[in-house]
């Protein structure tokens, strides 16, 4: 078994390597310049528990897709990926895993990415015999287990949901990293998508105005629609889900204003040669990726998600309020031990959500274990 962190020098990509260190995975980390991934692994080194823990190199660059295939040796490796825009640099590595049948994971929030994987490439993967996990980090894991909980109490109590909308939302000082802004200036002019009455269904991005959440303690935070893959993989819990909704709260009281904002751009991507713009946009801003918050800014902050199920007249009948770590270092714990738990656990070839592909007792179990809990 090898595990190989592809874009490991970038800022997601370092912290994820630091979480798979210290979690004893031996990683191979792999990037672009000999220097950057060397200097990495040397200051890694010391955090690995033992002497075959400590990570080994690799070069490879998300536009050579020939050095990325060379990363994978066999079926059982499992390649992580945080090379973004993932619409521009994402293609290679999930092809490469793919045609290995090897085990896939991102750290992607790209919607039009998301769908992708599961549409394009599932069914490639269920052939080859690959195991592909998409956006595997705060973009959208909590949702995916928040959601399944509110959905799997809602069963217990003899009310199927029918409808659950799952919030996004940020506690205290939120910084965002580089990487994310270049993932944001594609995603704001691209399609979007939703499940609704029981279809995946294409929408103009942006649209569908605001909704309020309680995040506990008398608060009413907004948030604005987004495509998440919970879309995709909830229905597949339940088939009495018929609607889902994801939404995003982190511009906080701003929100009203980068709802009407992502609206008016969302009418700009529908304008002919908005794709060249699109990729235009993404090549820009992916120049500048590699920063982010410090570890005492992101500190300051945790992550928050609320999903609510109603049953098919619109009455609520469970919710579920979930908090964790900072989304930056959450998505390092979750990719680490997404990695390992693919590793170790039999899941059916093809691209599969969280719930679906380790089960939900496990899922909660390791995501508590990295401070990501249910809360009253």
């Amino acid at each position: 078994m090898r595990i190989v962190l592809l874009g490991a020098t970038g800022f997601t990509g370092r912290l994820t390597a630091e979480a798979m260190v210290r979690a004893g995975l031996a990683p191979v980390l792999a990037g672009r310049r000999h220097d950057a991934v060397a200097r990495l692994a040397d200051r890694l080194a010391p955090l690995a528990p033992s002497s075959d823990s400590e990570p080994t190199i690799a070069l490879a660059d998300a536009d050579d897709p020939a050095s990325v295939r060379k990363l994978i040796h066999d079926p059982s490796d499992i390649l992580v990926t945080t090379v973004g825009p993932f619409m521009e640099f994402g293609h290679a590595a999930v092809e490469a895993a793919v045609d290995a049948g090897a085990g896939y994971l991102d750290s992607t929030g790209e919607p039009p990415f998301i769908r992708e994987v599961f549409e394009v490439f599932g069914p490639r993967a269920e052939r080859s015999g690959a195991r592909l996990l998409t956006a595997f980090g705060y973009d959208y894991v909590p949702g995916n287990l928040a959601g399944a909980l509110a959905i799997d109490r809602a069963r217990k109590a003899g009310t199927p949901a029918s409808r659950v909308d799952i919030g996004y939302f940020v506690e205290g000082d939120f910084a965002i990293s580089s990487g994310t802004r270049a993932s944001a200036a594609g995603v704001l002019l691209a399609p979007s998508f939703t499940w609704r009455n029981g279809v995946l269904a294409t929408v103009r991005g942006g649209s569908g105005g605001t909704r309020s959440f309680d995040v506990g303690r008398d608060r009413q935070w907004k948030a604005m629609p987004v495509a998440g893959s919970e879309h995709i993989t909830l229905p597949r819990l339940d088939p009495a889900l018929t609607d889902v909704g994801v939404w995003l709260g982190w511009a906080g009281k701003f929100t009203p204003v980068a709802a009407a904002a992502g609206t008016a751009l969302g009418a700009l991507g529908s304008l002919p040669g908005a794709d060249s713009v699109l990729g235009g946009l993404r090549r820009r801003a992916a120049r500048t990726t590699g920063k982010g918050p410090d570890a005492r800014t992101r500190a300051n902050a945790r992550s928050l998600v609320v999903a609510e199920a109603c049953d098919i007249v619109g009455r609520p009948v469970a919710d579920v309020r979930m908090v964790g770590p900072t989304p930056y270092d959450l998505t390092a714990e979750l990719l680490a031990w997404g990695a390992i738990t693919l590793a170790t656990t039999d899941v059916t070839p093809g691209a599969h959500g969280p719930v679906d592909a380790f089960g939900l007792e496990r899922l909660e179990r390791g995501c508590a274990d990295m401070g990501l809990v249910a809360v009253t």
